[in-house]
């Protein structure tokens, strides 16, 4: 068999309410490389000492919990996605995973069996159907069973600010309250519907200004990306609305056209925020395999 090339695309999740439910796919790949067959399993990559390269890497273990006869194989990542910073990388793996899995396996896993299998093993769906959907999904997952569609976007792109310093989804969770005020449910829940009806009917100018001040899990997390105010400030002057905490944090992201993006972009780098600001387009078409 020749080498198989895995591409997945990072994603943005919790975008405006949709806590756990509505993700962006982004134009930043996570590209892993399926080689020889080896006596175990190797994963070559650059992305630091803490990730692991044998079977306890985070892609391997995925292969192995949906079919663990698989014979082991040498693995090279290339990545252009930052680990911890709310934009999807441990899904990259799990999506790359269930991917690999499935070609090895000769499985002929449907789109829905990975989207389940990716949302057991996040505990969440909104990342896995955005990775393997592409553009912008909706999405619920009662634990056992995921349930996603995919919603085409206009021309946009996303600006995203991210910290250098990244914090992991266990530690930003606990950060969320147990609890939510009932007026603050129905507004966020009620704001986020019209959000998803509008953009459904390809009104986005007006959607877009509805995933601003969420009051589900922004408030608990604002703290992890303090210059989230000063982006707020200055994308408003410059008439731009659709900025939101991406993930669990520490990224912002603001959904605009490429235009008023890169004239954000301008603006915030003479602001010497710490941090830096990557201008991406919309992934269209979720994750790929080549070269099977």
């Amino acid at each position: 068999m020749a080498k198989i090339i895995i591409r997945v695309p990072a994603t943005s999740a919790n975008v405006g309410s949709g806590l756990d439910s509505v993700g962006i796919a982004l134009h930043l790949y996570y590209t892993v490389i399926v080689e020889e067959k080896t006596d175990k399993w190797k994963v070559n990559h650059a992305l630091g000492a803490d990730i692991p390269t044998d079977e306890r890497n985070l892609i391997v273990q995925t292969i192995l919990k949906v079919n663990p006869d698989i014979h082991p194989r040498q693995l090279t990542v290339i990545s252009d996605v930052p680990i911890a910073h709310g934009l999807g990388s441990s899904t990259t793996a799990v999506v790359a995973g269930i991917k690999i899995a499935n070609v090895l396996g000769e499985l002929n896993l449907s789109l829905t069996d990975q989207i389940n299998l990716g949302s057991q093993f996040e505990g969440h769906s909104e990342n896995v159907a955005s990775a393997l959907l592409g553009e912008m999904t909706v999405s619920t997952f009662d634990g056992k069973q995921a349930i996603a569609t995919k919603i085409a976007l206009p021309d946009i792109s996303a600006l995203m600010y991210i910290r250098p310093d990244g914090i992991s989804e266990a530690q930003s969770r606990k950060k969320l309250p147990e609890t939510i005020n009932f007026d603050d449910a129905i507004y966020a829940s009620s704001k986020e519907n019209v959000f998803v009806a509008l953009a459904c009917q390809g009104k986005w100018d007006e959607a877009v200004k509805l995933i601003e001040g969420d009051r589900i899990h922004e408030p608990a997390r604002k703290d992890l990306v303090p210059e989230m105010d000063t982006i707020l400030e200055t994308a408003h002057k410059l008439n731009i609305y659709g900025t939101y905490l991406s993930g669990p944090g520490p990224t912002v992201g603001t959904l605009g056209d490429e235009a008023s993006l890169t004239q954000l972009r301008i603006e915030l780098q003479q602001k010497n925020m710490n941090g830096s600001l990557r201008l991406l387009r919309i992934d269209q078409d979720g994750a790929t395999v080549r070269g099977e």
